[in-house]
C-alpha cells in the first residue's frame, strides 16, 4: 500500500514523502495514529500545500526572530541592588528579572525560560547573557 507521510518516522521517511508500505502496517499502525494517510492524489495535493504553507511560516518565524536579534544585541541592562562588601549581592538575579527587563525596553513578551542563564547572578560585575528566540537564533544581553 503506498501511504503519504504526514509526520517524520525514523527509518521510513521525512513528511511529505510517498512511501510503499506493509498493508497491516499502515492500516493498524500509521492510519491510527495520524503519521500516514493513503496515497491518493489528493492526499499528495493537499500535503504538498500544508508542507509550503508550513514552511513559509516558518521562513516568517525566522525573518522576525532575526529582526527581534538585532534589537536584542544592542540593549544592555544595568541592575542596581544591593550588595555586601565583598560585592556578594543580597539575593540574586534571576532569568525571571532579565525577561521582565527585556519586556519593558522591547514592549514583547519574552518567556523567562527562553533566557539562558546558568545560574543566578549573585556576584558584582558584568555578564554577558544568551537569549533563545528559536532554535538558531540567540541573541546575547
Amino acid at each position: 500500500m503506498q501511504v503519504i507521510l504526514l509526520k517524520d518516522i525514523k527509518r521510513l521517511g521525512k513528511a511529505g514523502d510517498v512511501k510503499r508500505v506493509a498493508n497491516g502496517y499502515a492500516r493498524n499502525y500509521l492510519i491510527p495514529r495520524g503519521l500516514a494517510a493513503v496515497a491518493t492524489t489528493q492526499a499528495i495535493k493537499q500535503a504538498r500545500e500544508r508542507l509550503a504553507a508550513e514552511s513559509r511560516r516558518t521562513q516568517i518565524e525566522v525573518t522576525s526572530a532575526e529582526s527581534l536579534a538585532e534589537i536584542v544585541d544592542k540593549l544592555s541592562f544595568t541592575f542596581r541592588v544591593k550588595a555586601g562588601d565583598t560585592g556578594t549581592l543580597y539575593g540574586s538575579i534571576t532569568n525571571a528579572d532579565i525577561a521582565t527587563r527585556l519586556e519593558k525596553e522591547i514592549g514583547q513578551a519574552f518567556d523567562k525560560r527562553k533566557i539562558l542563564l546558568e545560574q543566578p547572578i549573585k556576584e558584582l560585575g558584568t555578564y554577558t547573557v544568551e537569549v533563545k528566540l528559536i532554535s538558531n537564533v540567540t541573541p546575547t544581553v
